[in-house]
């Protein structure tokens, strides 16, 4: 791989991290910390995002990936998406409330911040260089960042961009679908939560957080441009390139990475998945579109298991 291969490689992989992650935009500081209504979707030009099937006797599951943060107005609604989610008795998401920011607050304060090992003692004056100009699109300075650890510093980075590009939050699916699911007088619950993708994210080795901000450094401003791709391949339902652009880049900048945000992550939920099934009830399951692609992600974990996900859109 070349180094502008490479380069190009660890800033997708920061977009695809911020991007991919329910709690991100709970987790970074921003305007968008009380969430309006969720918009009306905006229907698909074409066939749409992917929607798998899971079924047996008694139970039904779908499987819908999605993008946690979109531009308003993306088109991406189906009428076998809309009607998957009436027919579901529950909706699962990564995170119950992905835009509880009351809730992560205290987990950023506890994970996030580490007063005694400032970024400043971590970079190079080059690098505090680069991080104070990416902060001034925060209306910040790398001072005010000096603080956090860096997995939290990269999320910012990273976040500052795409948010300033147009891309809102309160139109991501997650947030879409669960007002529609509340509305509807269903329940909604979560694979993991708030917590587990913060203690996730601090776990990382120091080594790794670094890699991750630095990679969030050098193409900040080209975030948007590479999350436009990534939005546009799961629109239209291509899940070849949510493999290619999400997940491959990212395995290759780092092992550590693909596994803690993707592997790892996968087996569990599959795991929880073949616990539904066993049970009864039909579910409808909305996790970032990046963990139904590739050749570890849920589906190809539960075929490997014999259970079967049939693509149905």
């Amino acid at each position: 791989m070349s180094l502008t291969q490479l380069l190009k490689t660890a800033a997708r992989s920061a977009v695809s991290v911020a991007a991919g992650l329910a709690l991100t935009f709970a987790a970074v500081d921003s305007a968008f910390a009380q969430a309006p209504a969720a918009p009306a979707i905006t229907p698909a030009t074409g066939q749409g995002p992917a929607l798998w099937l899971i079924e047996d006797a008694d139970s039904r599951i779908w499987l819908f990936g999605t993008v946690h943060v979109l531009r308003p107005n993306t088109p991406w609604g189906t009428a076998k998406v809309e009607a998957a989610l009436a027919e579901a008795d529950t909706l699962i998401l990564e995170i119950k409330d992905p835009n509880d920011q009351a809730a992560v607050a205290p987990l950023i304060q506890q994970f996030g911040v580490s007063p005694d090992r400032p970024l400043s003692s971590l970079l190079t004056p080059e690098e505090l260089a680069e991080l104070n100009a990416a902060a001034s699109a925060l209306g910040a300075n790398a001072a005010a960042l000096d603080p956090l650890r860096p997995w939290l510093a990269g999320l910012t980075i990273a976040v500052a961009p795409i948010i300033a590009a147009g891309f809102d939050p309160t139109s991501g699916v997650d947030t879409v679908l669960r007002a529609q699911a509340l509305a509807a007088g269903k329940p909604v619950g979560e694979l993991e939560g708030a917590e587990a993708q913060v203690r996730m994210l601090a776990s990382m080795s120091e080594e790794t957080q670094l890699a991750f901000l630095r990679s969030a450094l050098r193409d900040y401003e080209r975030a948007s441009t590479m999350l436009d791709e990534l939005v546009q391949a799961w629109a239209t339902g291509d899940v070849e390139a949510i493999d290619r652009i999400g997940v491959e880049e990212m395995r290759n900048q780092s092992q550590e990475l693909y596994d803690l945000i993707l592997a790892n992550r996968n087996r569990d939920w599959a795991d929880q998945i073949q616990t539904m099934l066993a049970a009864s009830g039909d579910t409808f399951i909305a996790v970032g579109a990046a963990h139904l692609a590739g050749d570890d992600s849920v589906q190809e974990i539960l075929e490997d298991r014999g259970v079967r996900a049939a693509r149905v859109q």
